[in-house]
């Protein structure tokens, strides 16, 4: 039997480009509904990546016998909590979410789920079926020499259906599939469906104009090379080489081009900002494509609009 959505617990979700402002959103509205954050950005994931993956300043405290991030006094949950060599799939995050947030509601407190990885995001809010394959860390070294063209081409022969769903030159999306393909002999959109919601969800969109957007990302990336972005990427390489999951985000893989003398650091700053750029058009991509975001244009829509969601369960603004 299908449960009525009223009898889920809620859970808001914040969504956005990268430097679009989602992090500053979601912690205002924490503010005002008593709420609790998660990250869905992959790439705060990892421990030693705070500047890169943009992890806002906080402390760690011990709450219940739990190590959490505490930033502005909301607690933040999924930040710098694997080692940089371990892979975190689709399919684990959404098992993390999952129990965290169920957590959080209990607690009578309001989840807020905060980010720009739209699988991630999708997994929870649509309830993803997800393959559970492991990660094939060879298989990923030899997959990430070949060109985004070659990826997507051997996708197209593999699974088409696939290739459709997913944004232009998403490598890291196209590596997945062909490893899930691999290992099951299987298409890998043939494994992926919707299952009952686990939540009553209300998705909420932050944007900005093209650019203002573009001026706002170059202007971060000059900011995390002045906290010592540079000296972050040469740690990360000297202790865990340059085929890690976490070497693999934007900045860190184009420092690590410099790092190993393939480029200069001028061109490696051009290059963070450009495929940055590129990768805010991605994510826009892929989160138009989902109906179900309200778009707003100022904090005070926001909280308007998550009042309203939380106390009559309805979602207007659209």
């Amino acid at each position: 039997m299908r449960k009525s959505k009223q009898k889920l617990p809620k859970l808001i979700a914040v969504v956005g480009p990268t430097a679009s402002g989602k992090t500053a959103l979601a912690l205002e509205l924490a503010k005002k509904i008593n709420g609790e954050i998660i990250s869905a950005d992959s790439r705060q994931f990892y421990r030693g990546t705070e500047i890169g993956s943009d992890i806002p300043d906080g402390t760690w405290k011990n709450v219940a016998g739990r190590r959490t991030y505490f930033v502005k006094g909301i607690p933040h949950f999924l930040m710098a909590f694997l080692p940089p060599s371990k892979t975190f799939t689709a399919a684990q995050f959404k098992e993390h979410v999952i129990r965290i947030a169920r957590d959080i509601a209990k607690r009578g407190h309001v989840p807020i789920l905060c980010g720009g990885t739209g699988l991630y995001i999708r997994a929870v809010v649509d309830n993803f079926t997800l393959p559970e394959v492991p990660a094939d860390a060879d298989f990923r070294a030899r997959m990430e020499k070949k060109t985004t063209l070659a990826l997507y081409s051997e996708l197209a022969k593999k699974d088409p259906v696939y290739l459709a769903r997913i944004p232009p030159n998403n490598r890291r999306y196209a590596i997945r599939a062909l490893e899930v393909i691999r290992a099951t002999g299987k298409p890998f959109s043939e494994m992926q469906g919707k299952g009952e919601p686990l939540f009553d969800v209300l998705q909420i969109g932050v944007k900005r104009e093209r650019s203002e957007a573009f001026k706002r990302i170059d202007a971060r990336v000059d900011q995390m090379m002045k906290r010592g972005l540079l000296d972050e990427a040469k740690k990360l390489g000297r202790r865990y080489g340059w085929n890690i999951p976490a070497m693999s985000g934007l900045g860190h893989r184009q420092l690590g081009q410099y790092l190993r003398a393939e480029i200069s650091l001028e061109e490696a700053v051009r290059l963070i900002k450009r495929d940055t750029r590129h990768y805010a058009k991605r994510q826009m991509t892929w989160l138009r494509r989902d109906v179900q975001i309200r778009w707003i244009k100022n904090t005070t829509a926001a909280k308007r609009l998550a009042k309203g969601f939380l106390a009559t369960g309805k979602i207007g603004l659209k």
